[in-house]
């Protein structure tokens, strides 16, 4: 492609929301362009790495025996109804109704497109398994778009489904799906981990995110510094405390303590370990048809984590509650503990089963109870609830947790019979007998692989791209285009490289070379060959994007040389 042709329009300025650098840079190298909040035109080049990706994305699922299909973008609302989540998708499913008012929805994900595609269709074990994917265009009403490409309203997205006979096979398949997404990651050139994850709104057991490491991102995980493991916060689990400090020596009693609200004042008041006393949070945990107060209670020392919170309570979501609700029902905060109280509904940390020596509050203003033994409370409630702590023992090693950034570009699910059994979706077994299709879902987002390689590879001029992902490999730039010695071995160098299949630019512009230069760190080509003064020598310069390096090379090899390279 030569630059004096090719729309890259390039400009100085930012996008007056732009935080990240992938937005930032995206924007200012021509990649994308904003059209309204959350909406993105891809340019050529923006274009180029996208289909680089979803190539790297169809080569590896072909390798894994998946089929590629196309479903509708615009989805009967039906569906939604047969499977349940019309409703509990909410407001971020668009929806609208056509001239002759039949309700449908724009895809934000195709769970119910692809079983409805089968159903009816494989209804024999014996044409089973089966994968079957799209890349796809999706829409999500975002309540708040931001960080351009990161969290859009409209994105694209590969998204597979497979359909099995019996769970085994479903493992088998989810094994193969993780890895064929593992080396796609790798070949785009991004360091990542693969990490436990909660379900959401798609529901399912077995899911695993992927997390392409950088601190820019929303999500926090776990990640284990010994092992491989790692876990979104909202999954992530620990093992055994390898540290137990040392127990408060008292009998069971009911223990006067005016005003002694916090757990900060429990330590200070009776001189222990927050690990010692009991903290209760409580919530008003909502369902699809009513909500309900629920008293979730943990050592003091850990904080609750709202989406196990929700899981373990069956909800949807949580909400906080004032102290007036509270005292309401008869409950004193500060002073809420587990004991002798039913004013609403419990749910304990697990890390609280058989707990001795423990101070809780007594239900009563101005008095906890010491010296508490949690197993008088026989058949509790227990559930995981509560928040990882940097430090954690790993639950698969003697490691430590540590905190960092991901940004989430995959989800892998084992849906089991969700969606199949909800939309009767069903095929005949070995005995005759119909049974729901066992599934798996496998998402990638692929318009957000693009803004995840910047976000790791980047610097303060601009885009760094990795060479699978970069939408030209080499830049020809012609310091002086009055040159006719510069010029001729550009066009000569530009034409060998093309027919070697290697994807070039020749900057051909009558710009000044400081401008072109800043463009072509900008836009962040993996190498850039500089033909200007230096050619009176017989040399010519190599810029390569990642190292920042600058290398003279005889004109005469520069060609070789840039083989070797890509």
């Amino acid at each position: 492609m030569r630059r004096s042709k090719a729309f890259i329009p390039t400009t100085k300025e930012a996008p007056s929301d732009g935080q990240l650098a992938s937005h930032i840079f995206l924007s200012r190298g021509g990649f994308v362009s904003q059209v309204a909040s959350g909406l993105y035109n891809y340019m050529p080049l923006g274009k180029r790495v996208i289909k680089k990706i979803e190539n790297i994305i169809n080569e590896e699922m072909q390798l894994a025996d998946a089929q590629e299909v196309e479903l509708s973008f615009v989805t009967p609302a039906d569906l939604w109804q047969e499977s349940g989540r019309i409703e509990k998708f909410g407001k971020e499913l668009l929806r609208f109704r056509d001239r002759k008012e039949n309700l449908f929805v724009l895809g934000p994900t195709h769970e119910e497109m692809m079983v409805d595609m089968v159903r009816n269709r494989i209804t024999s074990y014996k044409q089973l398994p089966i994968n079957l994917y799209q890349i796809k265009t999706k829409f999500r009403d975002e309540a708040r778009p931001r960080f351009g490409l990161m969290r859009g309203r409209e994105f694209i997205m590969k998204d597979g489904y497979s359909f099995h006979s019996s769970q085994e096979d479903l493992n088998r398949e989810f094994d193969a799906m993780e890895s064929a997404y593992k080396k796609i990651l790798i070949r785009l050139g991004l360091d990542f981990r693969i990490v436990e994850a909660d379900s959401g709104a798609i529901g399912g057991t077995g899911s695993k995110e992927l997390m392409v490491l950088a601190q820019s991102g929303e999500d926090t995980i776990a990640v284990c510094d010994t092992c491989e493991y790692g876990a979104n916060v909202e999954a992530a689990k620990r093992s055994g405390r390898s540290s137990i400090p040392e127990a408060p020596v008292a009998d069971f009693n009911k223990f006067k303590t005016p005003n002694i609200k916090s757990i900060e004042d429990l330590e200070n008041f009776f001189k222990v370990d927050a690990y010692y006393t009991i903290k209760c949070v409580a919530k008003r945990v909502i369902y699809e048809e009513e909500s309900e107060i629920v008293l979730f209670f943990l050592r003091g020392c850990d904080n609750l984590q709202e989406v196990k919170a929700v899981n373990a309570a069956g909800a949807l979501d949580i909400a906080d509650l004032s102290e007036e609700e509270l005292q309401e029902i008869g409950l004193i905060p500060g002073f809420i503990g587990p004991l002798e109280q039913d004013k609403a509904k419990h749910v304990i940390d697990n890390d609280l089963i058989n707990a001795v020596n423990m101070i809780c509050g007594a239900n009563e203003e101005d008095y906890h109870y010491v010296n508490v033994d949690m197993s008088v409370l026989g058949e509790a409630y227990y559930a995981d609830i509560a928040e990882v702590n940097e430090g954690d023992i790993c639950p698969c090693c003697n490691g430590k947790l540590s905190f960092t950034k991901g940004i989430e570009v995959g989800h892998i699910f084992k849906l089991g019979t969700t969606y199949s059994k909800a939309l009767k979706a069903e095929y005949l077994d070995e005995n005759g007998k119909a049974q729901p299709f066992i599934m798996g879902t496998y998402g990638m987002g692929v318009s957000r692989l693009v803004a995840a390689i910047i976000e790791q590879h980047h610097d303060e001029n601009g885009c760094i791209w990795t060479k699978e992902a970069a939408p030209y490999m080499v830049n020809i730039m012609i310091s002086n285009i009055k040159d006719t010695e510069q010029v001729e071995l550009a066009e000569e160098l530009y034409a060998k490289l093309q027919e070697a299949g290697v994807e070039t630019v020749l900057d051909d512009r009558k710009d000044r070379f400081g401008f072109k230069m800043k463009d072509a760190e900008l836009i962040g080509f993996p190498y850039t060959v500089i033909i200007g003064k230096e050619l009176a020598n017989g040399l010519v310069q190599i810029y390569e994007r990642k190292s920042g390096e600058n290398s003279s090379i005889s004109k005469e090899l520069v060609f070789s040389q840039i083989m070797k390279f890509v």
